[in-house]
């Protein structure tokens, strides 16, 4: 018989052996992809960071000047370096910096709190690092988002249908020890992604955006946001929302009858225009992996056959789509190819076929919303078989019956399995289990715990009627299309319980909706340090 201590050491030996396998197969994905034959590689960080059970620690080690040079000059996205604590994991020189678009931008000019969302790159200094497999991983400061969870069950949802997609973990982040509150700690999609995922160097992954919004060298709504001493920050923002007045105009984000999107006129609503390559060059420009002219050729080709609804099984990664588009219809996310924004998710190419990957879900649920005040009826209801606004790209799969009802097929294994056979009341028991302390004593968060009490209680009821409308479109009993719904309202589920602004939606600025709580001091938080 082996004893205890003799298994222990072998149990240690294995897991050091799997690390460095891990190490490894991100250091020589290209040789790992020829000794595996092209298969999806396991990595050590899925289970030792990401496993949902345990919320993430992280502490965060960098001198307090520095930490605050980087909050004061956010909007330029550079790289700190610092060392970090991630449970167990000990890893120095690592590169920091803020992260977001429209988020960052509202932080930056709201006077009232300095809660940015955060990158950590392992690699960034030292090259090759990783922890445990991972190079990159994201903090997300759940803008807008007053019930802290609507990315989680969203990222839950892909996981639930096996979706290639981003894993996702809560964490509770602190800075040289000191609490600096509750994060939701993703997944990037980048190299180790790719591998964890399809186990190859040779796909090519883009990040489309027509917005360009926020971050650098913009603001959310386009133009140079004001420098200190500069210019008014109501006056800039009203500026702003003078020039996207005409957009917002629209219901929902949603133009009638599939109108055109905001932007996405260079290529990144996926739409096939002509053969020139310089007529997608936000595709191109959003390029995460290097890539040149033959790849940009393949991309074109495929978005042309796609277009016309040509060998879409060649052109396309036809299952994991449709299960893409089940969960995106049904979390009504309208900050993206849903509404008319032409941005959020990443586009993979391999072999010329092409593949949507999901990302940035804290507006899920009407997070977006611009119709009447409180009227939740067109989210709980929004149709499943008209989905995407700003995009003719997946036409080609919801024209074709086979495909549609494979789609339905995904969506109703949510409606019915997902949400309403309970999988989603233990997803969000264990969510409030988790954080709700670490909420309620976060002393950065952007609502108050009575906020997000109300909030996440108001997200449980819009996903369960959210479900209830789902499979009556699929079961013929409620209209799956925006042109059905409005000849015929009076089967659609009914919503005038739900207030779309309790889960919390966008405001830029810092207004009524977007509050930031927690310890203040001359209208800027107390980071742990400052008093």
């Amino acid at each position: 018989m082996i004893s205890y201590k003799h298994i222990a050491k072998l149990v240690s030996i294995i897991m050091a052996a799997a690390v460095a396998f891990c190490l490894w197969m991100t250091a020589f994905s290209r040789q790992a992809v020829e000794a595996l034959g092209g298969v999806s590689v396991p990595m050590a960080y899925e289970e030792a960071l990401f496993d949902t059970e345990e919320v993430m620690r992280i502490d965060i080690q960098m001198k307090q000047e520095e930490w605050e040079e980087m909050l004061e000059n956010a909007a330029a996205k550079e790289y700190y370096a610092c060392d970090v604590q991630i449970n167990d994991q000990k890893l120095g020189n690592v590169g920091l910096r803020t992260k977001g678009n429209t988020s960052l931008s509202a932080i930056a000019m709201n006077p009232d709190t300095d809660r940015f969302s955060f990158k950590l790159e392992f690699d960034h200094y030292v090259e090759g690092q990783t922890c445990l497999g991972l190079d990159k991983l994201i903090l997300n400061n759940n803008y807008a988002d007053a019930t802290s969870m609507k990315e989680a069950v969203v990222y839950d949802m892909y996981r639930y249908l096996g979706v290639d997609a981003s894993l996702y973990n809560y964490a509770e982040l602190s800075l040289n020890g000191e609490y600096l509150g509750v994060y939701l700690a993703l997944e990037a999609v980048e190299e180790s992604f790719l591998l964890r995922n399809y186990g190859t160097g040779d796909g090519k992954l883009y990040k489309p955006d027509s917005m360009k919004m926020g971050g650098g060298a913009k603001g959310a709504f386009g133009g140079e946001p004001p420098q200190p001493g500069e210019k008014d920050a109501a006056a800039w923002k009203e500026e702003r929302l003078e020039e996207g007045d005409e957009r917002k105009k629209t219901a929902r984000g949603k133009m009638p009858d599939g109108g055109p999107s905001m932007g996405g006129g260079n290529g990144a609503n996926l739409n096939y225009t002509d053969e020139e390559l310089s007529s997608y060059s936000d595709i191109w420009d959003g390029e995460v992996t290097d890539t040149g002219k033959a790849d940009h050729s393949r991309v074109v080709t495929a978005l042309k056959n796609i277009g016309s609804g040509t060998a879409l099984e060649k052109y396309l990664d036809v299952d994991n789509l449709l299960k893409y588009m089940a969960v995106h219809a049904f979390s009504v996310n309208l900050d993206s190819l849903s509404g008319n924004m032409a941005h959020n998710y990443y586009l993979y190419e391999y072999n010329g076929m092409l593949n949507i990957l999901p990302w940035d879900y804290n507006l899920a649920f009407g997070g977006m919303y611009m119709g009447p005040e409180n009227d939740a009826s067109e989210v709980v209801n929004d149709a499943v078989d008209t989905p995407f606004a700003g995009t003719t790209f997946f036409d080609g799969l919801l024209e074709n019956e086979t495909y549609l009802s494979r789609y339905h097929e995904y969506l109703n294994q949510l409606a019915q399995e997902y949400v309403l056979g309970g999988r989603f009341q233990e997803v969000y028991e264990g969510i409030r289990e988790r954080i709700d302390t670490l909420v309620e004593t976060d002393p950065t968060a952007l609502y108050s715990y009575e906020e997000y009490e109300a909030g996440a209680e108001m997200l449980y009821q819009t996903v369960m009627l959210r479900a209830e409308s789902v499979k009556g479109q699929i079961a013929g009993t409620i209209p799956a299309t925006d042109e059905k719904q409005r000849e015929d309202t009076a089967n659609l589920v009914d919503a005038s319980e739900i207030d779309i602004s309790v889960m919390g939606v966008m405001d830029m600025g810092g207004g009524a909706e977007q509050k930031a709580r927690g310890r203040q001091t001359g209208g800027k938080h107390i980071m742990p340090g400052n008093s």
